[in-house]
């Protein structure tokens, strides 16, 4: 079993040294209704100038040239015919896909809580990392961006834009941002007019994602999502973007890692659990700094309270066995590990005294 250590704790390590690289390399989900002859039902771009524009309708191409200008690693765009209702055929091809930020720039205000509803289930029982760009929909969620300005003239397409369809922008953007900093005060060099709200603060407040201008430049508010309501489980810091983000790529890497490299591979016993809390534990030190706090003691280790009750329900009287001889019982194929971690976030505000 040490022989096998090393290469499986390589395996988590270099999942932690390209995190943040990868993390500026997301994939947008576009969905778009198009009737334009020859297109496919669906296709992955990887770079604008491999879209096949003349089977796209203009304004189509448009919302895809908006995704790229935010250089996410991959676009899969989804085509419907123009005459269908509701977006259930295209949400059935990409439950199923690795993506990180859904936008539908076309789509009409009715049906923005059936996308925020599908993606709250998406997240809660199929533990999938989704997230979605949508327009003027107060979801109180951590998986939806509620962009709500109005009236914006982007020189990308050299046209004025709904929210609805400039979330193809947002959604870019976020997909290809780094977790070295959050999509506060983004620049959106492209825009040269927007219907900027006069109450910024209680937007923001409100779950709102906006635009404001600073006197010479455009910017995003603030990197949030929609998320008011918070909990011991949600805490506030769960309705900052790059928190969220942060999140959904330490569950999805250790996830995926454990199921390529673990699931069937190594013995379930003592040394086995051990093996795998080391190379977490590894994983946790490539992500201090732009992930996890540098500051926090972020832990890893076998749930022996999980597993106490685990032993339990299967007979075992476990009242007279100390947590050691718990974490070391034997447990089928069954794996249960805690973890304790603090996610960081970007400098977004500044108190200074100045002294005279």
């Amino acid at each position: 079993m040490g022989l096998g250590l090393p290469s499986f704790t390589m395996i988590f390590t270099g999942k932690g040294v390209s995190a943040v690289t990868r993390s500026a390399r997301g994939i947008v989900a576009c969905i778009l209704k198009d009737s334009t002859e020859g297109g496919s039902e669906m296709k992955v771009y990887r770079k604008v100038d491999e879209v096949d524009f003349e089977k796209w309708s203009e304004k189509n191409f448009e919302y895809l040239k908006l995704i790229f200008e935010g250089a996410p690693s991959r676009v899969i765009a989804v085509r419907l015919a123009e005459n269908e209702e509701g977006y259930n055929k295209a949400l059935r091809k990409l439950k199923d896909l690795k993506w990180n930020y859904l936008c539908i720039p076309g789509m009409e205000p009715a049906d923005t809580t059936i996308i925020a509803a599908w993606i709250k289930q998406y997240r809660t029982d199929e533990k999938r990392t989704f997230k979605a760009v949508l327009a003027n929909c107060s979801a109180d969620h951590e998986g939806i961006i509620n962009l709500t300005t109005e009236n914006i003239t982007s020189g990308i397409t050299g046209k004025k834009h709904t929210a609805a369809e400039y979330c193809a922008r947002i959604a870019g953007i976020l997909a290809g941002l780094s977790l070295a900093r959050s999509s506060t005060f983004y620049v959106l060099d492209d825009i040269s007019e927007a219907n900027v709200p006069d109450d910024p603060g209680d937007r923001i407040a409100a779950g709102e994602l906006i635009i404001v201008f600073d006197g010479k430049k455009y910017k995003i508010g603030r990197g949030i999502n929609s998320l008011v309501t918070f909990t011991t489980e949600k805490t506030e810091d769960v309705r900052y973007i790059k928190i969220v983000e942060g999140m959904d790529l330490y569950q999805d890497d250790i996830r995926e890692t454990f199921e390529e490299n673990y699931v069937g591979k190594v013995i379930n016993d003592y040394d086995g659990k051990q093996m795998l809390v080391s190379a977490i534990g590894a994983y946790h030190r490539e992500l201090m700094g732009n992930v996890l706090d540098r500051s926090f003691e972020n832990s890893v280790s076998v749930d022996v309270e999980a597993q106490r009750n685990y032993l339990e329900s299967r007979g075992m009287d476990t009242s007279e066995m100390d947590d050691t001889a718990v974490a070391m019982a034997n447990t089928g194929t069954k794996v249960f590990l805690t973890s304790h971690v603090r996610f960081v976030n970007a400098m977004e505000d500044m108190t200074m005294n100045v002294n005279m």
